[in-house]
């Protein structure tokens, strides 16, 4: 199996570019540029229970969150991020052999996690426009037996495209569990968690990384219907969620005023940056509803300008991956960044 790529850590990025990390414009992994809540740092410090294990159950955080997201804490289940979330549904639901059906160009987590479980990926690729290919998937998923999960994201990423109504309807009429996964829902707005109360093959997944600004200290969670919910309970690790995080997490719930402040911020400056990109002849942008742009790099090697970005301290996103060898990917960061990163391009010949 190919190993997921992550991200290189910002000391390590520091060190190589020989840069100092305050003069490193960090856009390459959709980090929230402006942090977590103050709240966050003072509850940590606050904290006296470190030397506890934390409640098996996250009771707190899921009765927080079920004042966040509208559903009752008993469909609620916290995880050590989204990603541990992932892998526990694919481990509840295939054996070796069985089926997922992924919807690249995507989140590669999918992908990694079905086949460390011995699952089989079945890729039905996106449209030109990374829109979701339904009819194949319908028609795919009707003629095969061993097919027991999809992923969905929205917005996706990379691209930052919404699936609609009708299309998640679609989805939920096959015989799979379909896993929307919304971890750039704050940015977007119109979450689906509600309609696992009307739809007992649907499970949703969220986060705290990008829009709490707590991607460091790993906080997800996941809206299950209660049969699922049973059976994840049992094979879940007992402390999944730590201290650390759970405190950070509910300090985040706590001042959503200034955490919605920053999300404004973001969106407001995901228009900027889309328009400016428009500008330039050798970037084709797309629409994005998530805290990042993707756009297509035309007359150019778009891995040769990832690199000539970085040895000016601007790192973003690039995909050595079918589909997408001609983009990359930025976050979007505070209007000083994108000031930086602009004139920068604007030097490129």
């Amino acid at each position: 199996m190919a190993p997921y790529t992550p991200i290189v850590p910002f000391d390590v990025l520091s060190q190589r570019l020989n840069i100092a990390p305050e003069n490193i414009i960090k856009l390459d992994a959709n980090e929230n540029p402006y942090g977590p809540s103050p709240r966050v740092s003072q509850a940590l410090a606050e904290e006296t229970y470190y030397h506890i294990y934390p409640d098996p159950d996250s009771t707190l955080l899921r009765d927080a969150l079920s004042a966040y997201v509208g559903v009752d804490p008993t469909h609620i289940v916290a995880g050590h991020g989204a990603d541990e979330l992932i892998d526990l549904i694919i481990r509840l639901f295939i054996v070796q052999g069985d089926a997922v059906i992924n919807c690249p160009p995507t989140f590669g987590m999918y992908r990694f996690d079905t086949e460390l479980n011995g699952g089989k990926i079945i890729d039905i690729a996106r449209h030109e426009d990374f829109s979701l290919d339904t009819e194949s998937i319908v028609s795919f998923a009707g003629n095969a037996g061993n097919i027991k999960l999809i992923f969905v994201t929205s917005p996706n990423n990379p691209d930052g495209g919404t699936l609609d109504d009708a299309c998640l309807r679609q989805l939920l009429q096959l015989p799979l569990i379909v896993v929307l996964d919304e971890a750039y829902i704050e940015f977007a707005g119109g979450s689906r968690a509600n309609w696992v109360l009307a739809h007992e093959n649907l499970i949703v997944l969220r986060t705290f990384s990008k829009w709490a600004g707590l991607a460091g200290l790993r906080v997800g969670y996941g809206i299950f219907p209660h049969w699922i919910r049973s059976h994840l309970l049992k094979i879940k690790q007992p402390y999944n969620v730590n201290v650390a995080g759970t405190t950070a997490a509910l300090a985040s719930l706590s001042d959503l005023h200034q955490l919605q402040l920053n999300v404004q911020k973001i969106v407001k400056e995901r228009e900027r940056l889309y328009h400016a990109l428009e500008a330039f002849d050798f970037l084709q942008p797309y629409p994005s509803k998530a805290n990042f742009i993707l756009a297509r790099v035309i007359g150019k090697d778009a891995a040769e300008l990832k690199a000539a970005l970085a040895k000016d301290g601007i790192l973003i996103r690039y995909f050595d991956t079918s589909g997408l060898r001609d983009h990359i990917r930025i976050s979007v960061g505070t209007p000083t960044q994108t000031s930086v990163l602009l004139e920068t391009l604007s030097t490129i010949e």
